[in-house]
């Protein structure tokens, strides 16, 4: 009668930890057993720590490979597994359904609402279908329009504590010294720097309850930017989902992209630009047909480049944004978009020079073409990135990464920036200055 349920929960360093802390950790009536991680190399094999475990884990919680899902079930004693990461084909749920069940174990979804906390503050949440959609850039966007309404604003960011977990419980970023002293991965560096450029202070980190206390202390409103397609960890006061009309079908076929398409109080396209009329077309359908009378607007994706002269006509190594073109199946990103509307000569293959964890990339993705995705989760990988591109006969590099890659790596040949802003007739911005009038009136 008094036994506790033992659970184990499917992550990726990042979900789960807050699911753990929001709903399981005081629980009395549960145990977790254990977490397994997967999607991120080198986050398994490591202990979520009992210092941020709580009383009931005096010895914190093991951290154990998804594949090994069965053989955890049965030797832990699982009774149930709890699903708690994103950016998921809606068939993969359903097969780790399947072997959890096989195993002997049930299989649950937690609710989004049962793991949002609530702020004092204005929330406006971004969120979407898949990773890669152009959230970060709609979160500038906001952040830029709540500004402008005279407001103190600051974001904080899905997480990605793929280091010290102690250490990275509450995250403060408001300059690009503040990264480098907190060693990031180029995955952190990617979305946490260009807020800050945007001169924005960014949170991050483990315990979203500290991180959000933090957050009100200086903020007027609250910019949650998510990542890949999860739903936020906040509960939203203006939940905006943004669609991909490059990836047309998707924003109803990956979990929980599809929660987020239907929970929105706005769906915003973006990339109208560098999408055809059909697929543009084939997405806002399918967006009036699942949520018909929710607003939905229009954006361009606006794309300049620091220096096109330095790749104009020259062979040149594209480099884009890394989970973007890997878990977010894309086959070209920004810098592709760049390269055909300067003209360059040609481009160059650097899956043949991929060395290290930077070819089992590739393996592992096979989609990804002529493009050098920036994957950088450990000092080890970072250089594995750094030796490819050194082997790659480039005379010029585009950098289709948000983030200034030579601050990071020593490059070999001229390179220059791809970079990309959310723009659209201001309808958008319109939207934020309502609210706000509305939720502080």
């Amino acid at each position: 009668m008094n036994q506790r349920r033992r659970v184990l929960l499917l992550g990726a360093a990042g979900r789960d930890f807050h699911d753990f802390q929001v709903v399981f950790r005081d629980d009395p009536t549960v145990e977790v057993v254990g977490f397994t991680a997967t999607q991120i190399p080198g986050i398994d094999a490591r202990r979520f720590p009992a210092a941020l475990a709580g009383t009931l884990y005096p010895e914190g919680i093991d951290i154990d490979p998804e594949a090994e899902l069965e053989h955890l079930v049965r030797s832990l004693g699982v009774d149930e597994v709890v699903l708690s990461y994103s950016d998921l084909a809606h068939p993969t749920v359903m097969h780790l359904a399947s072997r959890a069940l096989a195993a002997g174990a049930g299989f649950r979804l937690l609710a989004p609402k049962q793991t949002m906390l609530r702020s004092r503050r204005p929330v406006i949440a971004l969120t979407a279908v898949r990773t890669g959609c152009g959230k970060s850039q709609a979160a500038r966007y906001v952040v830029r329009a709540v500004r402008d309404g005279g407001r103190r604003v600051v974001v904080v960011r899905h997480p990605m504590p793929y280091g010290d977990l102690v250490a990275e419980r509450v995250q403060r970023f408001a300059t690009i010294e503040d990264l480098d002293r907190a060693k990031v991965t180029l995955e952190e560096r990617e979305d946490y720097a260009p807020h800050v450029e945007n001169g924005c202070v960014v949170y991050a980190g483990v315990d979203y309850a500290a991180i959000l206390a933090a957050a009100e202390r200086e903020a007027d409103v609250i910019v949650w930017d998510g990542g890949n397609n999860d739903a936020p960890f906040y509960a939203p006061d203006l939940w905006i989902t943004i669609l991909d009309p490059h990836r047309p079908g998707h924003e109803v076929a990956y979990h929980p992209g599809e929660v987020n398409l239907r929970a929105a109080d706005l769906l915003l396209v973006n990339k109208a630009d560098s999408a055809t009329p059909e697929q543009l077309a084939t997405v806002r359908e399918s967006a009036a047909r699942i949520r018909p009378g929710i607003p939905c607007l229009v954006a361009r994706s606006a794309i300049t480049v620091d220096a096109p002269e330095l790749v104009r006509g020259k062979r040149v190594l594209l480099i884009e944004d890394g989970p973007t073109l890997t878990h977010g199946e894309m086959r070209f990103g920004a810098a592709r978009v760049a390269a055909d509307r300067i003209g360059v000569g040609a481009l160059v293959d650097p899956r043949p020079h991929a060395v290290g964890s930077i070819a089992e990339t590739f393996a592992r993705y096979p989609h990804i073409g002529a493009a050098l995705p920036a994957v950088g989760y450990s000092p080890a990988q970072i250089a594995d990135l750094g030796a490819t591109i050194a082997r790659c006969d480039a005379e010029a590099i585009l950098i289709g990464t948000p983030i200034d890659l030579a601050h990071v790596l020593t490059l070999p040949c001229p390179a220059t920036r791809v970079r990309y802003e959310l723009e659209d007739d201001g309808t958008l911005a319109n939207v934020v200055h309502v609210f706000l009038e509305r939720r502080t009136s």
